[in-house]
């Protein structure tokens, strides 16, 4: 509601006025503050944005709104980096459960330890394909061929249905069920980069609230979860060929504003030079002319893409190392 965040702007201010006074000048608390003041009376609460920047010092202010949640933080320095913003990005451990059994199927949302059941198109059980096989299928006396191509059926329908789930929720992906189930399916999927784990056993009737419990020691450390499903996107990107490697051709890709999520190792810095070219960088010996050198190409790539409605996630240094540290998933 806009009058909690009016409400929480002001705390914020105050905090910033309190620290300000703590370590500067008065004349450089009251130009901080007059310009802070102006930029949140003006601010746009029609946006339909998830969150907030405000960047002020006292030759430049900025306002970034932003389609990622983050965490509220006031952040008093002689100097910012884009990152630090990212950095305090609020992490959702958040995740998606799909239970497959020779019967039926169940898919979930995960939020910590909380599943809520997601109501798919796909029906629930198996037999509401037993009508939909052909008729000399349907007269065999052989009756596990005829479970066979029900069961295919099944399963085919499930993967099709993932295909809008996925592309709403973009979350791990855990799949839970016997064996011989998860291994037809797995064989067939088009969905294999998603799934962080094949879990096996028979789910079918466990109750909803023991789950999390099943799935405690795959997400123990649930920033190895994230990066392998960040790496799993980008290999699915490269082979739609809708994905950008290296500096450069994220650069260009991120001004053409065609960017859906930027990936990026934690500590990976570039310096560059604006091409004649528009929209080009590229990595001079030594910079020659001050009016076009980037003292880090990777922090305007990061704000490039949050102005525009893309995310940004850091992974740990040389992981991306194939993609030359730095990748960029496009819209598609």
């Amino acid at each position: 509601m806009k009058s909690e965040l009016i409400h929480s702007l002001k705390l914020a201010s105050g905090k910033v006025e309190q620290e300000l006074k703590n370590n500067y000048p008065v004349w450089v608390v009251e130009l901080m503050m007059d310009k802070l003041t102006t930029l949140v009376s003006n601010l746009n609460f029609s946006t339909q944005k998830k969150s907030i920047a405000i960047y002020v010092s006292p030759v430049f202010e900025k306002v970034l709104y932003l389609d990622i949640p983050v965490l509220q933080k006031v952040v008093i320095n002689d100097s910012f980096e884009i990152r630090d913003l990212v950095y305090s990005k609020k992490q959702l451990r958040q995740y998606l459960v799909l239970i497959l059994s020779g019967k039926q199927s169940k898919i979930f949302l995960g939020k910590a330890d909380t599943l809520v059941k997601i109501v798919a198109d796909a029906p629930d059980s198996a037999y509401a394909y037993i009508n939909d096989i052909p008729e000399k299928v349907a007269n065999f006396s052989d009756t596990s061929s005829r479970k066979e191509i029900v069961m295919d059926k099944f399963l085919h329908h499930i993967d099709n249905t993932l295909d809008l789930i996925l592309n709403t929720y973009r979350l791990p992906l855990f799949l839970l069920g016997p064996k011989r189930i998860l291994g037809h399916f797995k064989s067939f999927t088009r969905h294999s980069k998603a799934v962080i784990e094949y879990i096996h056993g028979n789910y079918e009737d466990t109750p909803v609230q023991e789950l999390p419990e099943t799935l405690k020691p795959y997400i123990k450390d649930w920033e190895k979860v994230v990066q392998k499903n960040l790496l799993n996107q980008l290999e699915d990107a490269a082979g739609k060929k809708k994905l950008g490697i290296g500096i450069r051709e994220v650069w260009k890709d991120a001004r053409g504003r065609n960017g859906r999520l930027l990936v990026v190792e934690k500590d990976y810095m570039c310096g560059s030079q604006r091409s004649s070219n528009k929209g080009a960088i590229y990595m001079p010996s030594k910079p020659y002319n001050k009016f076009s050198t980037i003292r880090d190409a990777v922090d305007d790539v990061i704000q490039t893409v949050l102005e525009n409605g893309g995310d940004v996630e850091f992974v740990d240094n040389e992981l991306l190392k194939e993609y030359h540290h730095i990748a960029l998933i496009k819209f598609y």
